[in-house]
């Protein structure tokens, strides 16, 4: 096959054109310039390593016989099923960055034994949990706070498998469960478009008060145990959950749920799965809109909003009270509900999902006044009114908001950001900084498992969160220029919130391996993002040619228009294109790029 010479550059440029590998499929670029490997490039590679080996020593020491977590196993919001199922987060999604496979295995076996563990364990007290505080694989009955924490690793795991039959076949089961057309289960009201309750799962919706007992678990010992929220007995662990009643009826936490529809449909079960879930978001855009632009906490079973549109469990006048204290906190989790809406913008394209939230901070910033001499806006609604003042402007969702739009309007939203500066040509450093100080994370965790002495009726389920070494956001943010919203502190406007699919720009695939990530020696810098352009570097650090892939968007939502290095562009016009690194090259690449522009899905390039 000959080769068109016009579209050959002029020797010792960085890019030439390969032949096709098959008739009609694009030609490969290659890089072939000479590139000292970058300190940014070798930290990449390095934390990568040191996760892999990290994790493969935690899973050792707290994963044993059957694959169990070696924890004293509770059902409860504090300590229960979620805890556990939290224990590998992060680990596919390093595995889908370039990991080991290791980790992925390491993932899969440790999911399905947590799976057979709290399927076998029981309560006695706690009425729905008698049998098994997992049905079908799946929590019998918790709020969508706690359900999307559980499904942290669940909900990525088809970056790296997207064709694990395993895995289609319980992403549909599980979104289900939430559709109407699993008729055991009637959390779904389809005419009224709501979840009937807070609490909700495999066994139903909790259509009563819920009780202290049904949030808090059966009675135990607190005393061998940390307790994550202080409390000194079971007293006041029970007495943590003594406002949490009011859960019939939907909340917007509930729409977290619309992950299970997105993945759904993205791993090719169905667009039954991507028309029920735009159904439900779309009722809450028509409620939010309804209700002045702010989404509300409590919505009745007739789908309807009520005068006291604020209330309810984590909704806008949420305040119970500490019992260790006797002082109310606030615990708005509403705005953590932004990332549902994204499963909107993946599955249209339709920025408006995300405008609503603009428009609610612009209501929310429209009620300022000044407190204690400074201008401070409310975080919270009650019988009175707005409260829970802050200084300064309401900026959380400010920067999930400016990470769709990619408007300079929103960018003042996104708070004072290292990672924002550094895509904007400032905070230079930021790169090598960040990849730095989570090998240091690492490193600190692995410090913690090894000075740790518990034994496993020492360790509630909680206990193995702060010591799993695994640490994705400087490689999420550096590789990809994607949100880790995961991971606590990850922006200083935004509460961490589980189960988020990962949002990013790019995503890479070792074509050579055929599998999920950079292939091995590879390394990747995004710059700077726009909404129509992304600047990366690619290079391959060892002495043997790579060939990557390279895809629009976690979900290949995004469409690569065009690819331009030293000057020279070429047409792309899909999802993804193909790189040769020649050993000890690289090469920084603008792309032209249309977001969102295609209907997500998981397949693997070579399989769509």
């Amino acid at each position: 096959m000959s080769i068109d010479r016009r579209s050959l550059l002029t020797a010792g440029a960085a890019l030439t054109l390969l032949p096709a590998a098959a008739k009609g499929k694009p030609q490969p670029l290659v890089v072939n310039t000479p590139m000292a490997a970058p300190r940014w490039a070798l930290l990449q590679r390095q934390l990568l390593a040191a996760n892999a080996a990290a994790c493969e020593a935690f899973f050792a020491k707290y994963v044993g016989p059957g694959d169990a977590l070696q924890v004293f196993e509770r059902w409860g919001a504090n300590d229960g099923p979620d805890d556990a199922a939290e224990a590998t987060n992060d680990w596919v999604t390093l595995h889908a960055l370039g990991a080991s496979d290791r980790l992925l295995t390491l993932a899969q076996r440790f999911w399905e034994g947590h799976i057979r563990q709290y399927t076998a364990a029981k309560t006695v007290e706690v009425p729905i949990a008698r049998q098994g505080m997992y049905y079908r694989e799946f929590p019998v009955q918790m709020d969508w706070q706690h359900n999307s924490e559980g499904l942290t690793s669940f909900n990525v795991m088809g970056l790296s498998a997207p064709r694990d039959a395993r895995l289609i076949e319980r992403t549909r089961r599980f979104a289900d469960f939430y559709t109407g057309r699993d008729r055991s289960v009637a959390n779904y009201d389809a005419k009224a478009r709501v979840i009937r309750s807070v609490l909700n799962g495999s066994k139903g919706p909790m259509l009563r008060q819920a009780t202290p007992l049904d949030w808090t678990g059966d009675p135990f010992d607190t005393r061998p145990f940390h307790m994550e929220h202080g409390e000194q007995n079971y007293a006041q662990t029970l007495a943590h959950y003594d406002e949490y009643g009011d859960v019939v009826g939907d909340n917007p936490l509930n729409l977290q749920a619309t992950t299970l529809g997105l993945n759904a449909y993205a791993l090719g079960a169905g667009e039954r799965f991507r028309g029920w879930a735009l159904d439900y978001l779309d009722a809450w855009m028509e409620r939010a809109r309804a209700n002045g632009d702010i989404v509300p906490s409590r919505v009745g079973l007739d789908g309807k909003v009520g005068k006291e549109w604020w209330k309810g469990v984590y909704g806008w006048g949420f305040s119970p009270k500490v019992p260790q204290t006797g002082v109310r906190e606030n615990r708005n989790r509403v705005p953590r509900s932004i990332t549902a809406f994204y499963n909107g913008l993946l599955l249209t394209g339709d920025r408006e999902y995300i405008h609503l939230w603009r428009r609610q901070s612009a209501r929310i910033n429209a009620a300022a006044k000044r407190v204690d001499g400074a201008m401070s806006a409310p975080s919270m609604y009650g019988a009175d009114g707005w409260y829970g003042w802050k200084p300064g402007p309401y900026r959380s969702s400010g920067f999930e908001i400016w990470y769709a739009t990619q408007d300079p309007a929103d960018l003042a939203a996104a708070g004072d950001n290292p990672w924002v500066a550094f895509l904007h040509g400032r905070n230079t450093g930021y790169a090598e900084k960040a990849l730095a100080a989570d090998l240091a994370r690492v490193a600190e965790r692995v410090a913690k498992r090894e000075a740790d002495r518990t034994t496993r009726m020492e360790r509630l389920a909680d206990w193995t969160i702060d010591i799993n070494p695994a640490s994705a956001t400087a490689l999420i943010q550096t590789m990809t220029g994607g949100m880790h919203i995961a991971r606590p502190s990850w922006s200083p406007t935004s509460p961490p919130q589980g189960g988020v699919p990962l949002h990013c720009r790019l995503r890479y695939f070792d074509a050579e391996r055929r599998r999920a990530g950079v292939p091995d020696d590879v390394a990747a810098l995004v710059h700077a993002l726009g909404d129509r352009s992304t600047e990366v570097t690619l290079v391959n650090t060892g002495r043997v040619a790579r060939t990557v892939v390279v895809q629009g968007g976690s979900y290949a939502e995004h469409r690569i228009d065009a690819v331009t290095v030293d000057g020279v562009a070429r047409d792309v016009g899909g999802r993804d294109f193909t790189v040769r690194l020649e050993p000890g090259c690289g090469a920084r690449m603008t792309l032209a790029m249309t977001r969102y522009a295609n209907r997500p899905m998981l397949a693997f390039p070579w399989d769509r």
